[in-house]
């Protein structure tokens, strides 16, 4: 397995957080604007408006940038299926996952330019499931959703039924917002 570019350090401040934020969100910008070849470091830190030693503070080069980007996206997974679960607690399970699914499609449609870039250019940069905290806590939180509405779910195995529920969803919202079929929205 290639070994995926790590951030030299985390900030604990809530400016250097802010900072990271910044940078971040100006290589998102740069990468889906300029692509891969046209990013460098010193047109992040020219987007983000710091210095290029600042962003050398806390990411080595482009690639623990993309790394980064990858992991903010998994953590923006896990609020938004949060936020579906703590909002309708009497759902029915088709609602709560239609309303995930849902979810997720809409926070994948905010940057488009930039899934396709990552999910396409840049999947190595995305830790395994199982390495990846953020997964985990989906995986978790689905479960346990599988769990509670266990008369609703044909397959008695909750670690499978969770394991496809997730990887149909994920397909799912990436098919539609990589590739959205023609005649759709």
């Amino acid at each position: 397995m290639t070994a995926i570019p790590q951030p030299r350090k985390s900030p604990r401040q809530i400016r250097s957080q802010n900072t990271v934020e910044t940078i971040l969100q100006a290589t998102a910008r740069v990468l889906a604007t300029h692509g891969y070849a046209g990013t460098n470091t010193n047109l992040i830190a020219e987007t983000a408006g710091v210095s290029v030693g600042s962003l050398y503070q806390y990411f080595p080069n482009k690639n623990a940038l993309i790394a980064a980007l990858h992991n903010r996206h998994d953590n923006q997974m896990l609020d938004v299926i949060d936020a579906v679960l703590d909002s309708n607690p009497a759902a029915t399970l088709r609602e709560r996952v239609a309303a995930i699914v849902e979810a997720m499609l809409h926070a994948h449609l905010l940057e488009p330019a930039l899934h396709r870039v990552l999910e396409r250019e840049f999947p190595l940069f995305d830790l395994p499931h199982e390495h990846s905290r953020a997964d985990q806590d989906i995986h978790r939180r689905m479960r346990h959703l599988l769990e509670l509405h266990r008369a609703e779910i044909a397959q008695q195995d909750r670690d499978l039924a969770t394991y496809v529920v997730l990887r149909i969803m994920e397909s799912l919202v990436h098919a539609a917002a990589l590739e959205p079929p023609a005649g759709f929205s």
